[in-house]
């Protein structure tokens, strides 16, 4: 019978754990200790345990984290890391080193159901959410551990379709007992799911980055089915309800499509939609999937789209493209492994 994992708990849940097995209330912290500070990889190198708290803990559980299955590196650094989760999907995290910061891009879910046209995790399907200590153990087991600066939830997956697992794992990385990160080196991108969004507003300090890519409700809709159900005016409302503060940003991502949403009349209507709202958009050039009929804007366009939005008072950034070498866009290298596992059960 497999073990459960302790990696993803919480102090309370852990408090839980060691409860139920007849262990001292300050072991739970102990484990924490252990887990999220020390990042051992067996309850037996839990040392100031005690040797029956060990093996009471062995018993029933185990740490729960595991390396990841391969990589693909890019001539810019980019490394694409595929992991492999308890119930053998998979999944992908991409590292990205700068001068100043390395930054991990995460996943949320394997596989995602919100078939946005451009995104090549919508075409394998949903097929599960991640578990806090899944989301954890794609930075717990990055050999780059030690040297990451900031940590994204731009990966496979909507993180507000899963939000209890995120907010766990937001709880893991910033608690004192847990990695003791700030809140300010987080980012958690949507798509606009608001009701899931204005949890993760009220219950975490992390940053937002909201998937908006046009401002307009028809053409939005032909890219991203959420648009039916959440519109990007409701997102906007909803972010009007709160106070952000001076330290917590709001951004919004917009892919640039050539010819679909980067002509001047995109520029006028973002700045209508985005009228009072503190915030920045990060745009991005579109690395291209197989089979689709969108093509990426020429970066003359996207400067001048970034100018014309600057000018207007938006603070705008073209962000840089990385990893165009080895499978770049998310979800391709965890498409690639998923049919080949499918083809070598049809062999």
């Amino acid at each position: 019978m497999s073990k459960e994992a302790l990696y993803g708990k919480t102090l309370s849940e852990l408090k839980t754990c060691v409860t139920e097995l007849g262990l001292p209330a300050f072991t739970s912290k102990q484990i924490a200790n252990w887990l999220y500070q020390k990042h051992v990889n067996s309850i037996d190198e839990m040392t100031n345990l005690s040797k029956k708290a060990r093996e009471v803990l062995n018993n029933q559980y185990e740490v729960g984290l595991s390396a990841p299955q391969s990589f693909q590196e890019s001539v810019d650094g980019t490394k694409k890391y595929l992991f492999q989760t308890n119930d053998k999907q998979f999944i992908e995290a991409a590292y990205l080193p700068e001068t100043n910061r390395n930054t991990l891009c995460i996943s949320s879910q394997v596989g995602c159901k919100m078939g946005c046209l451009f995104c090549m995790t919508a075409r394998q399907g949903f097929q599960k959410n991640l578990t806090a200590g899944e989301i954890l153990n794609q930075i717990a087991s990055l050999p780059e551990r030690d040297g990451l600066t900031n940590v994204v939830y731009m990966g496979m997956g909507e993180p507000m379709d899963n939000i209890d697992n995120v907010l766990k794992s937001l709880e893991i990385i910033t608690s004192d007992w847990g990695y003791g990160w700030s809140p300010r080196r987080i980012n958690v991108s949507t798509i606009g799911v608001v009701p899931a969004m204005r949890r993760f507003i009220e219950e975490s300090e992390a940053h937002l980055a909201i998937s908006l890519h046009s401002p307009f409700n028809e053409e939005r809709k032909q890219l991203m089915p959420i648009e039916n159900v959440y519109s990007a005016e409701k997102v906007i409302e909803a972010l009007k309800d709160y106070d952000f503060g001076r330290q917590r940003r709001i951004s919004f991502e917009y892919i640039m499509f050539e010819g679909v949403n980067d002509s001047p009349d995109h520029v006028k209507g973002l700045l209508k939609l985005l009228n009072g709202v503190k915030c920045r958009i990060n745009l991005i050039h579109f690395h291209p999937i197989p089979n689709s009929p969108l093509k990426g804007s020429a970066y003359k366009t996207m400067e001048m789209f970034r100018d014309k939005l600057s000018q207007k008072g938006i603070t705008t950034t073209i962000r840089k493209s990385r990893g165009e070498d080895i499978y770049a866009a998310c979800g391709l290298l965890s498409t690639k492994k998923l049919i080949k596992e499918e083809e070598d059960k049809d062999y």
